[in-house]
Parts: structure tokens; C-alpha cells; sequence
């Protein structure tokens, strides 16, 4: 995976003025942030982009023809049904 990172020419020691009176307090964000698994909670952008370039180089494509694909179903959790393609299950 490649990335280009772009100056922007922007002096980011300044940073920006936030205005604590202006947006709203949206309760329900830190809730569910709460309510997600450890794996799932990330503390920092830096995490969040670790965690997400790791997914995409762990990531694979494959190319199959559609009279390949089928859709499973398990008789013990009629719920998780998924795609399936010759060779995978």
C-alpha cells in the first residue's frame, strides 16, 4: 500500500481556534464507543490508521465467475449465511 502525503502549505503550529459554544453534544457517540469490543476502540488517529493499513495489506482480491458463487446457510445458526466460491468454504 502506498501513501502519498500532500503539504498543504499550512503552518500547523498555530492549529485552530475551537469554538466550545457552537455543535451540539451528540450523547449517543461515546455510548456506542463504550459499548465496542477492546479490539475495536482506538485511543488515537495514529491507532485507528495502524489498525486499518494492517486490515488493507492482510487483504486479499480474487476474481471468480459468478456461476461459482453460491450463498450457505448452517443448520445450527440459520443466521449466518454467506457467500461461498469453488475451492473456499
Amino acid at each position: 500500500m502506498n501513501t502519498e502525503i500532500i503539504d498543504a502549505g499550512r503552518d500547523i503550529s498555530g492549529g485552530y481556534k475551537v469554538d466550545v459554544s457552537r455543535g451540539e453534544n451528540v450523547d449517543r457517540v461515546s455510548s456506542e464507543w463504550f459499548s465496542r469490543p477492546d479490539d475495536e476502540r482506538y485511543l488515537s488517529l495514529d491507532d485507528l490508521f495502524a489498525s486499518v493499513k494492517g486490515r488493507a495489506e492482510r487483504s486479499r482480491t480474487r476474481t471468480v465467475e459468478s456461476a461459482a458463487i453460491r450463498v450457505e446457510a448452517h443448520r445450527d445458526d440459520p443466521q449466518k449465511a454467506g457467500p461461498c466460491s469453488a475451492g473456499r468454504g
